[in-house]
């Protein structure tokens, strides 16, 4: 097995500002294994600084790892294998099981949803699409943009959020939104005073990680007693081992990829939290369409999806799932196996 990897950057369509920061480039880091008979598997890795994974984490990662020790025929060996070079990096993991997945697909002639025994039903999966926080002028201007999208994602947190979304409703009055304080609000009274202040508006789905993930327990427990709104995990749910102080605290969870290490581990995350009474929703980052649509291949075990990465950057180097009018589909995929993903041509 041979192993390249590169850095791409994607460049965003607007400035992206969520409670944590802002970003105009997010750089990803695209990962192919190839094996002896010329099979390639295709993986990215997002990496997240909330957990301090970089680029350069991923490729510090991938330099200590022995591709010879990798195969398409064992995912599962070579990921125990991967859990030896170092704990975490579970950005770096995501593109290897992603691009393992892949050319399992690829030699089973299979597409992943086939492979894992999930399916496909295509016209039945809809994500949303995010709204960065901005002023509101600009929040008009977004929303009017994603006029095409059923439902949107309001990023908040951070500024005014009153005024966002009083923004987001004189062009959208009665679009579902979903809304997301990515840890913003610091305290359960602040938290619940705008949860409260939400729920006036009868077209909000849900919010998502109103408090910091290393909230105290209590802290958590006597919001989710109170919200009247459903309350979904995302910082706070990394993997299937998570899964019982989030069914304490929310409703729900948000699975992405790059936290689980990638499509096993989140099919792992999504089993455990339905299996415990949660919502599953799965999220991603500013991501190509290679990881959207690895995350794709799990749609059947989600009640929501949030997979609009791609849709956000100018420059997405690969062709996959598609979302017109916000409904994945994989009926125009150029690929009939693995992740269903191929470069985009004269994108490298």
């Amino acid at each position: 097995m041979r192993l390249k990897l590169r850095r791409y950057d994607l460049n965003l369509a607007h400035t992206w500002t969520i409670a944590r920061g802002s970003a105009r480039v997010c750089t990803v880091c695209l990962v192919e294994l190839t094996d002896r008979d010329g099979v390639t598997g295709l993986g990215e890795a997002a990496p997240i600084t909330r957990y301090n994974e970089t680029v350069e984490t991923v490729e510090a990662f991938c330099a200590r790892v022995d591709a010879g020790r990798l195969s398409f025929d064992d995912v599962a060996g070579s990921m125990a294998y991967l859990e030896t070079v170092a704990p975490g990096n579970h950005a770096a993991k995501c593109a290897l099981n992603a691009a393992l997945l892949d050319g399992a697909g690829k030699r089973a002639r299979q597409p992943v949803y086939d492979l894992l025994g999930l399916g496909f039903r295509e016209g039945r999966h809809v994500t949303s699409f995010s709204i960065g926080i901005d002023t509101p002028e600009m929040i008009r201007r977004k929303v009017q943009a994603a006029a095409g999208y059923p439902v949107l994602k309001l990023k908040v947190g951070l500024g005014d959020d009153r005024a966002n979304l009083a923004a987001l409703r004189e062009v959208a009055p009665n679009k579902p939104v979903r809304v997301d304080a990515n840890e913003g609000w610091k305290t359960r009274e602040q938290a619940l005073e705008m949860i409260e202040w939400l729920a006036r508006d009868e077209h909000i789905q849900f919010v998502e990680q109103p408090m910091p993930a290393d909230s105290d327990v209590r802290d958590l427990r006597w919001l989710k007693e109170r919200s009247p709104l459903p309350l979904f995990a995302d910082e706070s749910y990394h993997q299937a081992r998570d899964v019982e102080r989030c069914a304490e605290c929310f409703h729900g969870v948000n699975v992405k990829l790059v936290k689980t290490g990638g499509i096993s581990g989140g099919l792992e995350a999504l089993r455990a939290a339905r299996a415990a009474g949660l919502k599953t929703m799965l999220g991603c980052m500013i991501e190509t369409s290679v990881l959207i649509s690895a995350a794709a291949h799990l749609a059947e075990l989600c009640d929501y999806l949030d997979l609009d990465g791609n849709l956000l950057v100018t420059n997405d180097p690969f062709v996959g799932v598609t979302a017109e009018g916000g409904i994945l589909s994989f009926a125009r995929a150029p690929e009939p196996y693995g992740l269903r993903v191929r470069p985009r041509a004269g994108s490298f």
